[in-house]
């Protein structure tokens, strides 16, 4: 039977015992063979037999689970339609098609917001579909990550309550510093002292600032498991409900106790609140690397439709497209050149610092660079099938996939939670018991001690953030891991093959040695250079480059011929010169052989003669 891959955003995961609680719930819907949850990236990779089971379905589960879903989003500017029942039209056809989740067409605005599932259905599927429905639809704006925003705003409102959280408990630890013997010296306002004043400022910081960790742990429980959010909240509320029974004790009294636990509960959440901002902002910078492979992209295609070139978003290019990629411009897609030759610098594919010279036939890749010619492409491969996109999908595979290391913190974290309650039981029962008799303020500050200190959070995050970090980096500097069990292994590498040079160059050319035969070397590279400096080609940019670094002072060319394939002609103060390939010199009838025996050891080495 037929199986299918899909990847959601998922929101709400705190912790390595979430995910894992994800994966088994995922794992138990029936049409599922494999569920991958990633806290780090905030996505799960899920394999399913879509005869059994869809993607709506799988959302469904974790949303049972108590975890939010992210969407991508497009926005349509649409045309012809006369009436409601237009839109009414196209929101049901939108909506027939397999990932698409929620459609809202706009008759006023002449738009239509969609969210879908990428992994299921494509932009250039619902442009078609609103074409066969007989209205005409242009991409408007591409929610580039429709999570990205969401994750931009779920920032900002963390920023604002460990702000507030921060304002309130600040107080609460001025009282607590002022009490050691050490900093009596510290001034302190009498009414900080008031018990009162103290429930004050830390109610707001454990309901209304601390509610997700409350809801959190309800959830968890709910589901049958626990997780950081149940630690969290159980010593919280232990502090701060003692805290307020020690408060309700002191009525009436004109001297109220003054050990009171409210500056724990509120500094504990302030601080979890900026770990959890630190933990965002490494998801944030883990994931620049997908964002710079796909910064590679060409924005814009020139594509001839009707006999006439128009200026389209990358996006609405169709396998078919004939396109115009002019000298200098990004390839838009994969094709095949149909028309032109050129050389196309694919160095960001392959590290190849030469380019690669195209004529009618070939292939080119989008993303790479066309140089110095007019090439007419068709389109083969678009969207998710493209090189750079398969790129992208290894890159993104990697970081969501789990070393083994991984594995095994899941495996622990998943069990931590209960463990470390018991152990904070036994704890309170061992100081309430026998190390301090009857002192149940003491037996309780070590079972709160227990309990938030012991967030399994670094166990769960800190391996899949490493993996992201790790293998976004190569990323960037065009190494690519296909998996997190490579990068763990990467450390017994004692011995790296490279197949061929151009692999490991700088993706740019260089002139590194020049060779002559009776003339100056000069003057060599007088003519040389001159005579390069009208060519667009890589090669001839290098030469003009190197002869001008080593003095050489270029003149005018009085005439200049491009050879295609082969090199260029000029005539320098009447003087005839040839530059390019052996088979150019062996049609002018230059024997050259006698240089080229002295270059053997320069070519073997990897160099361009």
């Amino acid at each position: 039977m037929e199986q299918k891959q899909t990847t959601i955003g998922i929101t709400g995961m705190t912790c390595a015992a979430c995910a894992t609680r994800i994966e088994k719930g995922l794992k138990k819907v029936e049409g599922v063979t494999e569920a991958n949850v990633n806290l780090a990236l905030e996505r799960a990779s899920v394999t399913f037999k879509p005869d059994v089971v869809n993607a709506s379905k799988l959302e469904e589960k974790i949303e049972q689970l108590g975890y939010g879903v992210i969407h991508e989003a497009v926005d349509f500017n649409i045309t012809g339609m006369t009436c409601a029942a237009c839109a009414t039209r196209i929101e049901k056809g939108l909506n027939k098609l397999p990932g698409v989740t929620k459609t809202n067409v706009n008759l006023a605005l002449e738009t239509a917001h969609v969210e879908y599932a990428p992994s299921e259905v494509s932009i250039q599927d619902m442009v078609r579909k609103v074409d066969k429905l007989g209205y005409k639809v242009t991409l408007k704006k591409e929610e580039e990550h429709g999570e990205s925003e969401q994750r931009q705003k779920a920032l900002t409102r963390q920023k604002q309550k460990l702000i507030a959280s921060a304002l309130l408990s600040f107080p609460l630890l001025w009282a607590m510093v002022s009490h050691f013997s050490f900093t009596s010296f510290i001034w302190l306002p009498e009414a900080l002292m008031n018990p009162w004043v103290q429930l004050a400022l830390a109610t707001p910081v454990q309901f209304i600032i601390g509610r997700q960790f409350y809801e959190g742990a309800y959830k968890a429980l709910r589901n049958g498991s626990a997780n950081m959010d149940v630690l969290v909240a159980l010593g919280t509320s232990a502090a701060y409900f003692y805290s307020l029974y020690l408060t309700i004790q002191s009525i009436g009294n004109p001297h109220p106790m003054v050990d009171m636990y409210y500056e724990t509960s509120a500094i504990l959440i302030t601080l979890i609140l900026l770990g959890k901002l630190f933990e965002a902002l490494a998801k944030g910078r883990t994931s620049e690397a997908i964002k710079t492979l796909m910064g590679l992209q060409a924005k814009t295609a020139l594509v001839i439709r009707d006999n006439q070139e128009l200026t389209v978003p990358i996006e609405e290019v169709v396998v078919g497209d004939i396109m115009v990629v002019k000298p200098g411009e990004k390839v838009p897609v994969d094709g095949e050149v149909l028309e032109g030759r050129s050389a196309v610098d694919e160095s960001m594919l392959t590290g190849e610092s030469i380019p690669v010279e195209k004529e009618a036939g070939g292939q080119v890749f989008g993303a790479t660079v066309n140089k110095n010619g007019l090439l007419k492409i068709k389109a083969t491969k678009v969207g998710r099938e493209t090189a750079l996109a398969q790129i992208i999908k290894v890159v993104e595979e990697a970081q969501g996939s789990k070393a083994p290391i991984q594995r095994v913190a899941d495996k622990i974290s998943g069990i931590f939670v209960p463990v470390v309650v018991g152990i904070a039981v036994a704890v309170f029962l061992i100081w309430y018991l026998w190390v301090a008799p009857g002192d149940f303020a003491n037996a309780l500050e070590k079972l709160i001690a227990v309990l938030v200190i012991a967030c399994p959070c670094a166990l769960g995050l800190a391996t899949p953030t490493s993996i992201m970090a790790g293998s976004g980096r190569a990323a960037e500097l065009g190494i690519l891991f296909k998996g997190g069990e490579h990068l763990e292994a990467a450390h017994q590498v004692e011995v790296v093959m490279v197949d061929k040079t151009g692999t490991v160059t700088k993706g740019k050319p260089e002139l590194t040695d020049v060779m002559t035969e009776g003339m100056e070397e000069s003057t060599f590279l007088t003519l040389v250079g001159s005579a390069e400096k009208n060519s667009e080609h890589p090669l001839a940019e290098a030469i003009v480059s190197g002869a001008t670094e080593k003095g050489a002072n270029l003149l005018t060319t009085e005439q200049f011929e491009a050879i295609p394939g082969y090199g260029i002609r000029a005539v320098i103060k009447g003087r005839e010169v040839v530059v390019g390939t052996r088979k150019l010199m062996a049609q002018y009838g230059i024997s050259v052989n006698h240089v080229l025996k002295k270059m053997d050891g320069l070519e073997q080495e990897g160099k361009t003669a």
